[in-house]
């Protein structure tokens, strides 16, 4: 029996050219352009608002004494950060083999931007849950057969061997590790174990659209961090019930405009946004003038401005696609300016109105790799078939929505 290798079939290649792999579309909007503080050190975190303001104003005579209304500041609490781990893992004897002994700098350097490219995938899933909520897919069709097939609304975001929890209402989840992406189809082959061919029995264990099946990561649905989603949405409408512990319900300030998106079309989602934009910025508090939506809503947008170029301008050199894997354009109207941004991150049945000052991101350095007291970047461990090492990258912090009400939210788009 021969000690573990995972780079062998390379390795040659790989000292004369650059290692060869798909690139990966970044996928982190939300990361990139909100306000970050990276000097949460853990504990409570204090999330103070004003709950109601000064509003004694009489006609004719002066407020009584005893009838004046004060403003009323409430504290809100975030009780600790959430936290996110990814690890890698590099065997032996692919350091042994590629640089002939084992040293500190071959590990750090062994094929370079492989911890970078890693570093990317991390902080997309990171995106997506802040965005969306704790779950990175949802299933389209009922999973009842011992086929260990799923058919989901987002294939891109599997990879190969990833490790993926199904769980809908009424269920206890199933856990799978993907052996096979089929693309244009949507459909997603779970096994039991990674590499394995015994695929997951949902025969006996349903997962089906009528009660919401969803696929995970791993601990995401008890320990996800904070998302858009959940911070606008009202509870009605799918979203959280309170925010830093304080009932939305209760202020005005916790509470961002929704606007039913069930009307929205292919032909007419730019009307739409508009009139959505409209009743936000009467009713809400701030400027959400940034339109954050999927790939999907923005092709529509799109084909609609080409056909109604009189109605609708779109402002000179404000189109581009950042390399960064989103697309942004401002559209002027009788009723405003927006930016629309495309991101891969955002679901389909959603759009987003933000004004960026209404959020930040708290974090304890933001990404950072684990460090050993002794230096070292990796924690070594031994088996029969050799030693390896781990190196893992932790995300401590929470999104904080500390101005809702200067946002809105489109929902239930379904065209």
């Amino acid at each position: 029996m021969a000690s573990t290798r995972t780079f062998q079939a390379m390795l040659n290649d790989y000292l004369t050219y650059d290692l060869l792999v798909e690139e990966l579309v970044k996928r982190d909007w939300l990361l990139t352009n909100i306000e970050k503080d990276n000097g949460w050190k853990g504990g409570p975190l204090i999330v103070p608002f004003s709950g109601g303001a000064a509003s004694s104003i009489a006609f004719g005579a002066l407020s009584g004494s005893t009838d004046v209304a004060e403003d009323a500041y409430v504290r809100g609490e975030i009780s600790g950060p959430k936290e996110a781990w990814g690890t890698m893992i590099f065997n032996h004897r692919d350091l042994m083999e590629h640089d002939g002994r084992v040293m500190e700098k071959s590990f750090l350097k062994i094929l370079p931007d492989t911890v970078d490219r890693f570093m990317d995938r991390f902080k997309n899933v990171v995106s997506t849950n802040l965005l969306n909520g704790s779950h990175f897919a949802k299933l389209t069709s009922d999973a009842t057969a011992n086929d260990g097939n799923i058919v989901v609304d987002r294939p891109e975001r599997f990879d190969i061997g990833q490790k993926v929890l199904v769980d809908d209402d009424n269920s206890s989840p199933a856990t799978g590790y993907v052996k096979t992406i089929n693309i244009n189809t949507s459909t997603i082959n779970l096994v039991t174990t990674r590499g394995g061919s015994t695929v997951v029995d949902f025969s006996a264990n349903n997962m089906t659209t009528a009660q919401n099946a969803k696929c995970y990561y791993e601990g995401a649905q008890a320990d996800s961090f904070s998302n858009l989603r959940g911070a606008l949405l009202s509870n009605a409408n799918g979203g959280d019930s309170a925010l830093y512990g304080q009932t939305k319900t209760a202020y005005p300030y916790l509470q961002a405009i929704n606007v039913s998106g069930s009307t929205v079309s292919a032909s007419n989602i730019l009307d739409k946004l508009f009139d959505g934009y409209t009743t936000i910025r009467k009713i809400g508090k701030g400027n959400p003038d940034t339109l954050v939506m999927s790939y999907k809503n923005l092709g529509s947008v799109l084909k609609v401005l080409e056909i109604n170029k009189g109605s609708f301008n779109v402002m000179p050199n404000s189109q581009k696609a950042s390399v960064f894997g989103w697309t942004e354009i401002v559209v002027g109207g009788v009723k405003g300016m927006l930016k629309i941004v495309g991101v891969q991150e955002c679901d389909d049945d959603v759009i987003f109105y933000l004004d960026m000052r209404a959020m930040k991101f708290h974090s304890n350095g933001f990404f950072r790799k684990r460090i050993a007291p002794d230096g070292k970047h990796y924690f070594e461990q031994r088996a029969t078939t050799g030693y390896s090492y781990l190196v893992d990258i932790c995300l401590f912090g929470d999104l904080v929505v500390s101005r809702p009400s200067y946002c809105g939210i489109m929902y239930s788009i379904s065209y």
